[in-house]
């Protein structure tokens, strides 16, 4: 049958109302499965448009609003996210990113999954003449709303569909747009994203794109572990090389502790790998799958403070490591769109409940690294790490 389609964003049509969509407005045979647009309001959430999508063993929100990213996951009463001191989602006209720190970003940082770019992705970069912002921590793209959203769903397959577009324009500079479309099925333990970035321009442009993924209590907890098929791996400072040991281990959480970042290149097979994240007693756990020739570079943030200041640790797949622009440029790691070029990005998650799905994942990374032995870097490298 043909799927049916619901507009969830559109400017051009006027305001959208909020709605519930259940197999019942669908037909055919799938069950299960249950889709909410609302739109929030009051304090820092106040206009945010949100849908939920629940396909029955996963429940997710996705923002619209805030250039289409994850706030939280839900496997049934079973929270995949953070805890972060940021009470969101909350919508950009409260996020200053142009403040002169550079750090403004960080006012709106609260979601399982926020985007980085498009026009930059990582730290703070200033003018060296007049010491002027030139590009914000994380770049513009998590707090751009979408200019239209779609949702369909196929009663057949049963598969839920979502497409937003958003843009980071300028004029007379960057003309950016990401198209994201993020597919789901009743009961699958995940969803897979599909994203294009495409140059609007009828001159060459470049880009860059970084998914923060954050996970804290209780997924991540004190013993919790990353898994992943490491062809080499650097610290990205003097710091995060003293933590080296246990790059790949979580503490109990530590008031005050000190961010601690760690750039790694993954083995995969045609490309593909995957990175899992287990909790201390191997029952629940998440994993990316994705492709290294699209997403090269992945960094490993941990942030295991007190809970109150946001125990969090963030697995990273980009196009380059999250340093200043202008070094990620000189080392050519750096989207690079003809004119009117699109280029495309793929990234599946999955949710694990069980020990059973948890060890069929390690089993899976082990095949990937087969007998290779990683080669970690006691301190950093500088064509790897900004100064």
């Amino acid at each position: 049958m043909t799927a049916k389609q619901w507009t969830v964003v559109d400017p051009k049509s006027g305001p959208v109302k909020d709605f519930t969509i259940t197999p019942e407005d669908v037909g055919g045979a799938q069950r299960g499965y249950r889709v909410e647009r609302r739109k929030l309001q009051g304090g820092l959430t106040d206009g945010v448009e949100t849908l939920t999508v629940d396909n029955g063993t996963l429940k997710f929100m996705l923002l619209p609003t805030r250039g289409m990213g994850i706030w939280k996951a839900w496997q049934g009463d079973n929270e995949i996210g953070w805890k972060s001191p940021i009470h969101g989602p909350v919508h950009p006209q409260f996020v200053p990113l142009s403040e002169p720190s550079g750090l403004g970003w960080l006012d709106g940082f609260d979601e399982l999954l926020v985007r980085c770019g498009l026009e930059s992705n990582g730290a703070p970069e200033f003018d060296k003449q007049t010491n002027r912002l030139r590009y914000p921590l994380h770049g513009r793209i998590a707090n751009q709303p979408a200019r239209s959203c779609t949702l369909s769903i196929d009663g057949d397959s049963g598969q839920i569909k979502v497409t937003g577009i958003v843009e980071e324009t300028r004029f007379l500079f960057f003309k950016l747009r990401l198209t994201s479309t993020l597919t789901t099925k009743p009961g699958e333990p995940g969803f897979t994203i599909h994203d294009e970035i495409e140059n609007l321009s009828a001159s060459p442009a470049t880009a860059q794109l970084l998914y923060h993924i954050n996970f804290g209590l209780p997924l991540l907890d004190a013993g919790s572990r990353v898994v992943a098929p490491v062809k080499q791996l650097v610290p990205r400072n003097a710091h995060a090389a003293s933590g080296l040991k246990n790059w790949d281990t979580y503490a109990a959480e530590v008031p005050g502790f000190e961010e601690q970042v760690y750039f790694l290149e993954l083995l995969g097979q045609q490309g593909q790998t995957q990175v899992l994240l287990k909790n201390a007693d191997s029952t629940r756990g998440a994993s990316l799958h994705f492709n290294t020739r699209q997403l090269p570079c992945f960094a490993v943030w941990k942030n295991t403070t007190a809970g109150a200041d946001g125990y969090v640790t963030g697995l990273e797949p980009g196009t380059n490591f999250p340093n200043q622009r202008s070094f990620e440029t000189k080392h050519d790691r750096i989207l690079k769109l003809a004119g009117g070029e699109k280029k495309a990005l793929e990234l599946r998650f999955e949710f694990h409940a069980s020990d059973q799905s948890v060890a069929a994942a390690e089993a899976a990374i082990a095949a990937l690294r087969g007998s290779a032995e990683p080669v970690i870097h006691p301190q950093p490298l500088a064509d790897w790490c900004a100064p």
